[in-house]
């Protein structure tokens, strides 16, 4: 129990402060002695109520011309995944995105480094808002939504509100199939509930921390989870 709790306030800080990642650490810190089966049910749960926290934080910043384009390209993609998965190697097409999230998060962290501000491309922002939508909704991996989020809004405030939006509509969807086809059990809602207290002192850590912390150094925080969720999607399926 106590990497749990170690996972947990690890995690939740990170989600504090970026508005995502979480499940990339927690999944990181608990992968070596759980199974994914027991993990993934278990952050589910722990992290819908924090997106309805930090939406209702920054409900200012929420923009329904960002998040319900998103969420609508989330979506679809889970009902295409089925499809999808059938015909498809999962570990070659988890490289690939994992490639291009690391391309994404570089590009974006040298464009920054360069203070260019200009109008962004709608064709590359479809693209990258496309392929999304279909990783999340396929792999519950928010790296390229970040991407996305990360071009159309101007402060962290924005970015985490929007982005909360949308796991919170993913979530939701996420929710209801886990509970169908059983992988969220008693014993996972359980343990969900002795963490819920470390969860919220990691949330609200990441959450002070994010006032105190200049804007350009969360972007450029959120731009190297980026980073690192494309290195982790990549070495976690080719290591096995």
């Amino acid at each position: 129990m106590f990497f749990w709790i170690i996972a947990t306030v690890c995690a939740f800080y990170i989600k504090g402060l970026c508005g995502f990642a979480n499940t990339l650490v927690f999944t990181s810190i608990l992968s070596f002695g759980a199974a994914n089966i027991n993990i993934s049910p278990v952050e589910l749960v722990l992290g819908y109520p924090t997106n309805l926290i930090i939406s209702w934080k920054e409900r200012k910043s929420i923009d329904r011309k960002i998040f319900i384009p998103l969420s609508v390209m989330v979506i679809v993609g889970s009902l295409a995944g089925v499809a999808f998965l059938k015909k498809a190697d999962i570990t070659v097409v988890k490289i690939i995105f994992g490639v291009l999230v690391i391309l994404v998060g570089l590009e974006m962290f040298f464009r920054e480094a360069a203070g260019k501000k200009g109008k962004q491309s709608k064709i590359l922002l479809t693209v990258i808002g496309l392929l999304s939508g279909f990783l999340c909704g396929l792999y519950g991996v928010g790296a390229l939504l970040g991407a996305y989020i990360g071009r159309t809004t101007d402060d962290a405030k924005a970015f985490r509100a929007n982005i909360c939006m949308v796991f919170i509509i993913e979530n939701t969807f996420r929710i209801i199939l886990y509970s169908i086809y059983g992988i969220i059990t008693p014993d996972s809602l359980k343990r969900a509930l002795l963490l819920a207290p470390f969860m919220l002192v990691g949330l609200l850590a990441g959450m002070l921390s994010a006032k105190r912390i200049d804007d350009k150094i969360v972007k450029k925080i959120v731009i190297v989870m980026l980073i690192i969720s494309g290195i982790a999607l990549i070495l976690t399926n080719i290591v096995k």
